[in-house]
């Protein structure tokens, strides 16, 4: 399976920020796109947007550990990983998975040339492994909790 199949199921919406803008709008972006990451982009006379990065929670979350709130005032630019590791769209999801797993990484942006076509997400691989499971082989939450044979108590 390629890369541009998972593409072409989810579409090509991609969740971006502007290199200068606040941590706390891409925060903000990142909630309404319902993403953990957004490509970061920059305005070239000559090219027109250039993808220049990507910033992820996970990025914002240890930033805030290390720095403090202060970094929700700073720019993209100052937390973004720079020259992201990227895929195109005829590569396979066996390279991306790879990718993913070597580099910690849990997003990667979809490139033909320099174009930014798309983003893959570790979400759109797994749920493109549950479609192609049979039915069968797919879990009931009902059924699997009638099997368990110890007590299940809540927190006192």
């Amino acid at each position: 399976m390629k890369v541009e199949d998972i593409l072409r199921k989810k579409g090509t919406r991609i969740g971006m920020v502007r290199i200068n803008e606040t941590v706390a709008t891409a925060l903000r972006l990142m909630k309404a796109e319902n993403t953990g990451a957004l490509v970061v982009k920059d305005v070239c006379r000559t090219e027109g947007n250039t993808v220049v990065g990507v910033i992820s929670e996970r990025d914002v979350v240890r930033a805030l550990v290390d720095r403090g709130p202060g970094i929700l005032e700073q720019a993209v630019s100052a937390l973004m990983t720079r020259d992201p590791y990227c895929c195109s769209p005829s590569d396979t999801v066996r390279h991306v998975l790879s990718l993913m797993d070597e580099h910690g990484i849990r997003h990667v942006p979809v490139l033909e040339g320099a174009t930014l076509v798309g983003v893959v997400s570790v979400r759109d691989l797994i749920r493109r492994q549950l479609e192609e499971l049979p039915a069968d082989e797919l879990p009931i939450a009902a059924s699997a909790a009638e099997s368990w044979d110890f007590p299940v108590v809540a927190n006192q």
